[in-house]
């Protein structure tokens, strides 16, 4: 992959979001960000994020790297970050994105690991959590990675999820935060609210619940398919995310 030549390096006119309810007609394409990761989260969400919940020099996780989305704007904003992925083509992506030059940059560590086993970072040594999981195997990543969570199925899913809450819980420091993006999904006509569950799992934890916001979806590749299909079967498209922040007391 050839990085393109970098012409804008922070977006135009950015203000912070002030409320709950956070919408990105336009994704963001400043410095190496772009959508061909599948799923990935717009730029302005991590830039967000960490703007409010952490601080210049903090050392942020994100144990779901995927396209390297939160890695660029945690060395663009002077973070630290660990960047975890089991998926070698989420690493190659992840070491391709970070690759430029940024005074006052931040320091981007990336490793291949498991989300539920985060050996390799101390206890209570995280300043900010900020992620992105995949929702459960609406969209896989990967074909034979036995760890990847992408290949499970809700219920499995949301098992596997306790042991990612409970290693974020272990890893973040007393009074710092934890922001994780959740979708939902649908079966057999009926919305699974995979979001909520996701919400109790990690409160479970000793993460208490500080904000709810509601992320407006855009541009979803499958929108014409989908909206075919709602008027045959009668059902509302889902066009919402839900990014739950935590506070560790």
């Amino acid at each position: 992959m050839t990085i393109k030549k970098i012409t804008r390096w922070e977006p135009e006119n950015f203000e912070l979001e002030m409320n709950t309810v956070w919408s990105f007609p336009q994704r963001g394409n400043w410095a190496t960000h772009d959508s061909k990761w599948r799923g990935n989260w717009s730029p302005y969400i991590p830039r967000n994020l960490l703007l409010r919940y952490s601080q210049v020099g903090d050392l942020v996780l994100d144990q779901f790297a995927g396209g390297g989305t939160t890695l660029v704007e945690a060395k663009l904003l002077n973070r630290n970050i660990i960047g975890v992925d089991i998926n070698d083509d989420a690493i190659k992506r992840c070491e391709e994105k970070i690759d430029f030059e940024w005074e006052n940059a931040g320091q981007v560590h990336i490793v291949k690991g498991d989300a539920r086993n985060l050996v390799f970072i101390n206890d209570n040594s995280i300043d900010f959590i900020c992620t992105h999981p995949p929702y459960a195997n609406i969209i896989n990543y990967s074909e034979n990675i036995t760890e990847d969570l992408s290949r499970l199925k809700v219920v499995d899913f949301l098992e596997e999820m306790k042991v990612v809450a409970s290693e974020s819980s272990r890893v973040l420091k007393k009074n710092k935060f934890c922001a994780i993006l959740m979708g939902d999904t649908r079966q057999k006509g009926h919305v699974i609210p995979m979001s909520f569950e996701v919400m109790k799992i990690f409160e479970a934890q000793g993460l208490k619940l500080k904000e709810i916001i509601i992320k407006e979806q855009h541009n979803c590749k499958a929108t014409g398919y989908w909206k075919t299909n709602s008027i045959k079967y009668n059902f509302l498209l889902l066009a919402h995310e839900y990014l739950f922040i935590y506070k560790k007391i």
